[in-house]
């Protein structure tokens, strides 16, 4: 009888370990993708928590050039956070549709504009409150276009002509 009992318990001991080895396999590649993960977002957006400060009165918030070249930042629209992406090249802030509607903003009028693809058609739209780190900016233009797609925001000129923008190295700094 204890022949058969022992393989019993070997078999059992044996299918533990395997499984314990599968979910020490299982979390190990957990934690690589949640810290490459958070790596590879700290490359597209360095300023996710934009370094924001008052100076002699002055609100600025100095931004850090991503991999690519470019300055993108964690800011609010009414609020609600979102990521945008500095285009001095773009006349007004430019939403994408889903994103604006999620920020409940409202249609106005539609319009053609010329975009780096083409004209496109996009609808008018006022931003109520627009922050980055300690900037808020009120009442901006900006349109939600349809053809957009991702989270990310255009800030464009309608917002940047408001601030002072000052480029040194792989730094931006904003002053309202």
């Amino acid at each position: 009888m204890s022949d058969d009992y022992q393989p019993k318990t070997q078999d059992s001991t044996q299918k533990f370990a395997k499984w314990m080895h599968y979910a020490a396999w299982l979390s190990a590649l957990l934690l690589l993708y949640v810290f490459f993960d958070d790596s590879l977002q700290k490359q597209v957006n360095p300023n996710m928590d934009p370094n924001a400060r008052f100076e002699n009165g002055v609100a600025q918030v100095e931004l850090k050039r991503n991999r690519a070249g470019h300055y993108v930042t964690t800011g609010f629209i009414n609020g609600k956070e979102v990521t945008f992406l500095l285009d001095t090249g773009a006349t007004n802030v430019s939403i994408p549709e889903k994103l604006a509607q999620r920020l409940n903003l409202e249609y106005g009028y539609e319009q053609r504009v010329n975009t780096a693809n083409g004209q496109i058609t996009v609808y008018s739209t006022n931003i109520p409150t627009l922050e980055i780190g300690t900037i808020k900016l009120r009442n901006i233009s900006g349109n939600i276009n349809p053809y957009m797609d991702g989270e990310g925001i255009l800030l464009g000129m309608s917002a940047l002509k408001r601030l002072e923008l000052v480029q040194k190295g792989d730094y931006l700094t904003l002053r309202l």
